[in-house]
């Protein structure tokens, strides 16, 4: 059986392992922007290590890892955990991050940081005869054409004289960036994974809307200014076989 699942925004999911036989396995993961490692505001870190612990999710895909004077978040992190009894892995990364339950068993680049551009990462671990393939995705924040749709510049965010509402002018704008590079490289990483078989596991901070809530029903609600945008990320996850855990029961 293969699976695959994509997680939008900050969300705590809960998957169900089938395996041929009877028996089942639940695997929780928590995709959480730690806003600048926590330092946005007083005992940051301390809230996201306290979460992490009260939760005590499989897997974490982390956005805003900065590894600040020169320390490296991922050991301050695990080692915050074990404090609070909770046993973690990881490995060092730098924008995006993740942490297992589970021993890795492996762990590699795909999509590497280029001028602050986004970056995706991937490990593996295998829960019970399941490997697993783990990816965690910060894409790039510039040219965010959604904000134009509602009237700010998606580079400074500035006000904008009149807001954007050419969906060919959105598409063609919003491609500037590299976040479709990026989803590129990782369909292209991950189909070879579900060619051995194994499940794949992709939680980010995407940068961008998903397509499915900007369609027909949704043109005239929350700023959207009447337009129907295919929005690039999801669409090419969604046309690749992904599912959007967000809505799946």
């Amino acid at each position: 059986m293969k699976k695959r699942i994509i997680f939008l925004g900050c969300i705590m999911g809960i998957i169900t392992l089938l395996s041929s036989c009877s028996s089942s396995q639940n695997l929780s993961m928590l995709q959480f922007n730690i806003w600048q490692e926590g330092s946005m505001i007083p005992g940051g870190f301390d809230a996201i290590a306290d979460e992490i612990a009260r939760l005590e999710p499989d897997f974490i895909m982390l956005s805003e890892v900065r590894n600040y004077h020169d320390t490296r978040f991922c050991d301050r992190i695990v080692n915050a955990l074990k404090e609070r009894g909770k046993t973690y892995y990881s490995f060092y990364s730098y924008d995006s991050g993740l942490l297992s339950k589970h021993p890795i068993t492996d762990s590699s680049t795909i999509f590497p940081i280029q001028d602050d551009h986004g970056t995706i990462y991937k490990m593996k671990t295998t829960v019970g005869k399941q490997v697993c393939a783990v990816y965690t995705a910060h894409l790039d924040y510039l040219n965010d054409t959604y904000y134009e749709v509602r009237g700010y510049d998606g580079n400074n965010w500035h006000k904008m004289d009149a807001p954007l509402t050419d969906v060919p002018t959105i598409l063609e704008r919003n491609n500037l960036s590299l976040r479709d590079d990026a989803i590129r490289a990782f369909i292209k990483d991950a189909q070879k994974e579900i060619e051995e078989g194994n499940w794949i596991f992709l939680g980010g901070d995407f940068n961008e809307p998903s397509h499915l809530d900007w369609i027909e029903t949704t043109k005239d609600s929350a700023d959207h200014h009447g337009v129907v945008v295919p929005w690039p990320v999801t669409t090419l996850l969604h046309e690749a076989g992904f599912k959007d855990s967000y809505r799946e029961k």
